[in-house]
């Protein structure tokens, strides 16, 4: 159910509900974060919108032109309301998938109840399609994101004093020693493009804006995830002034491997995942079997599956293979939002019957914090 349609009774509930599943190790925090502040704001919305109501009918009795404000307040409601409507409607889907082939957006915009600057708004199952393949993906969702515009300079600890005991009288402590690296995040295109025939694109409606959208964002996120795990395994080992840095331990998947990675870590390093290839699951698996422990060989972390990291079997002495780390230590700047961007070219290949889309994110991203990754690369040499 969507928040506008929820009574406050509702929304109280669904607040308390966020304050319980807090408590839960595996949550989500950020998506539980940006939800309380979506219910907080609705929540202010609706008592704004109420407490100027009862001011202007206190002035209608002296002024009446006040009382048209009442009027105007839920009208902007319901406009907003309508759009959202719309924006589901499969007349807007048919609309929408035949601005995607034109790129004339008239139609578009004419089924809309009011005026929309820049870009056309896409329909609802397009804002459901990405955004449930951000929340499924395990570890973009556990990223830091950002949407500055332009080039983002991010700084972060090279190295810092700890806090002192002082007794009142005696010398007072030294001025702590503060030095400061910037990662400066370039958003570069994330891109994907797909070639698709005539008879795809004559089924039209939310049959097309469906296949067009989920192939794309998939692969575009896909790539992204992958890009960022490259960013973890690619940090120096020390940090430089343009670099934060990650740990390195050099093992055989045991039953300590992992536990002797998260030692490795800063205490900010907190929600800790393993990030592995599926493939190497199975090696730390087989170790506690052979020594017969009942011990997790993760140490309790949720293990994340990334397949751009070599299975530890094919993976080259002193290669990567698995990362333990907190991934709120990567960060992903959106310059112009997290949506897909889609073009269509009908032209190029129009001879075979074929048109190309081209998908497209605009994002920059790396490690911005030290400590907070642990990469594990396999060893020359394994003892037995």
């Amino acid at each position: 159910m969507e928040l506008r349609d929820m009574t406050i009774e509702q929304l109280e509930e669904r607040k308390s509900a966020i304050l319980k599943e807090l408590e839960n190790d595996n949550a989500d925090l950020d998506a539980l974060e940006k939800e309380a502040r979506a219910i907080k704001e609705e929540i202010e919305s609706r008592k704004n919108a109420q407490a100027k109501k009862e001011e202007v009918r206190k002035m209608v009795a002296s002024n009446k032109v006040q009382a048209v404000t009442i009027q105007k307040i839920d009208e902007e409601r319901n406009i907003t309301s309508t759009n959202e409507e719309i924006r589901a409607s499969k007349e807007y889907i048919e609309a929408f998938a035949r601005y995607l082939i034109s790129e004339n957006d008239s139609e578009v915009r004419a089924l809309l109840t009011e005026n929309v600057s820049g870009s056309v708004p896409v329909p609802s199952i397009v804002d459901d399609i990405i955004r449930t393949a951000w929340e499924k993906n395990e570890i973009l969702s556990r990223v830091r994101k950002t949407d500055i515009r332009g080039n983002l300079r991010v700084p972060f600890e090279l190295s810092a004093d700890g806090a002192w005991e002082h007794t009142e009288g005696t010398t007072a402590p030294t001025e702590e020693s503060l030095e400061l690296g910037i990662v400066e995040m370039i958003p570069k295109n994330v891109k994907k493009w797909i070639r698709i025939s005539d008879e795809v694109v004559a089924m039209g409606g939310e049959t097309l804006v469906n296949y067009v959208y989920k192939e794309l964002t998939y692969r575009i996120i896909k790539k992204l995830t992958d890009l960022v795990v490259n960013d973890i395994k690619s940090a120096p080992t020390s940090a430089t002034s343009s670099k934060a840095s990650a740990e390195v331990i050099t093992a055989a998947p045991s039953i300590t491997t992992i536990s002797d990675a998260s030692d490795k870590l800063s205490d900010e390093a907190t929600n800790l995942v393993v990030i592995m290839n599926k493939l190497t699951r199975s090696k730390f698996v087989a170790a506690r079997a052979a020594g017969n422990f009942a011990i997790d060989p993760f140490d309790g972390l949720p293990v994340l599956f990334n397949n751009s990291l070599p299975a530890y079997d094919s993976a080259s002495a002193n290669q990567v293979y698995a990362i333990v780390g907190d991934l709120d230590g990567a960060q992903a700047n959106y310059p112009e939002g997290e949506g897909i961007i889609i073009k269509w070219d009908d032209l190029s290949e129009s001879e075979d019957d074929l048109v190309k889309v081209v998908g497209r994110q605009y994002v920059a991203h790396a490690v911005t914090a030290c400590g907070r990754f642990c990469n594990i690369k396999k060893p020359s040499t394994v003892t037995t």
